[in-house]
């Protein structure tokens, strides 16, 4: 049952869990290391041997309808699952990864069943662990609980995104705020210019309050509370994109200074300051996020999965110190150009 094993691990001190994101599926558990093989032994049954038995499936269904409804509460992050509609539209990438309300009300156990069936490809599995356990060990209970899963593979075929067009829409909402996403397709995952424009994207608006647009809109002018910039490469495309929440009388002005910050990257090369300063601040940021035993074990397994290789941090620093200005700039006249972003505009009723 649901409560057996949400107890298998929590009464020892551990933790399960998992998430979903447009590509990848992920099961993950933390516990002390004399309860590993319980861990590990309960991760392959919920992966390979799931049953979802059908009072299960009814009573997950209503979890899900209520964490939709949440969703759809929270303005910030309905826009961004609109704007990925915009971005995408008519293609998988387009689609919320929790579904909508007519397929989450109508899906039933056959189907669940059919999807693993359909869309199980153990070519594709990553196991990645990390623990004070000897590597032969690990091996050895790898070995035990998944020696006798089938190897499948999948026969779906990923359908290319269609050319992206850019579009502006503007919805009302009852909430108090406008709230806006800015952005366009990017670059996938195997392009060259990946990690450069990453580090692009973090200075225009990262996590760090030194980027470009938290200084131009919030530090200088006082127009939002935040504002920040991201980007997501997959497989064959990418997303690049800014969100803000701002007055509606405000809206001209903070799209202004978007737009000028944009500008200033496609016109103006960085220096030699500048460019040091943008690679040693993203260098640390990610060195950081890695001290977490989780964070660093995922990075592991993304890695492989995506790219068939692990990528050490040292690796990552020595592309991040070979990037130029001169190439950050021809990254900004490609990407940052006006007329190619697409705008989704929430606002108040």
């Amino acid at each position: 049952s649901s409560l057996q094993i949400i107890n298998r691990l929590e009464i020892v001190g551990g933790e399960l869990n998992a998430y979903t994101t447009k590509e990848k599926i992920c099961f993950h558990a933390s516990v002390l290391t004399p309860h590993y093989e319980r861990a590990l032994e309960l991760l392959a049954d919920i992966t390979f041997r799931s049953t979802f038995p059908e009072k299960q499936v009814e009573r997950e269904r209503g979890v899900i309808l209520e964490e939709m409804a949440m969703y759809y509460d929270s303005p910030e992050d309905a826009i961004q699952d609109d704007f990925d509609e915009i971005i995408f539209a008519n293609h998988q990438l387009g689609k919320n990864t929790l579904g909508n309300q007519e397929s989450v009300s109508n899906f039933t156990r056959e189907d669940l069943l059919n999807f693993i069936t359909e869309n199980l490809d153990t070519e594709r599995v990553i196991f990645s662990s990390i623990g004070n356990i000897p590597f032969k060990k690990v091996v050895q209970l790898a070995e035990k609980f998944f020696k006798d899963i089938p190897a499948k593979s999948s026969d779906l075929v990923r359908v290319v995104p269609s050319i992206y067009v850019p579009q502006s829409q503007s919805i009302t909402k009852p909430i108090s705020q406008a709230h806006v996403a800015i952005g366009r397709t990017a670059y996938s995952l195997t392009d060259k210019n990946r990690l450069p424009f990453f580090m692009l994207v973090n200075l225009l608006g990262g996590f760090g309050m030194n980027s470009r647009l938290n200084l131009a809109v919030r530090e200088r002018n006082g127009l939002v509370y935040s504002i920040d910039a991201g980007y997501t490469p997959f497989i064959d495309t990418g997303f690049w994109g800014i969100g803000y929440a701002t007055e509606v009388k405000r809206l001209n002005k903070v799209n202004s200074l978007i737009l000028n910050e944009l500008r200033k990257f496609r016109e103006i090369s960085l220096t030699k300051t500048q460019l040091q300063n943008t690679k040693d601040q993203l260098m640390g940021q990610m060195a950081m996020s890695e001290e977490g035993n989780m964070s660093f074990m995922l990075m592991m397994a993304k890695s492989l999965l995506d790219m068939n290789r692990i990528d050490s941090l040292e690796d990552l620093f020595v592309q991040i110190k070979a990037v130029t200005a001169p190439q950050l700039q021809d990254l900004a006249n490609e990407m940052f150009i006006e007329d190619d972003l697409s705008y989704l505009t929430f606002l108040p009723e």
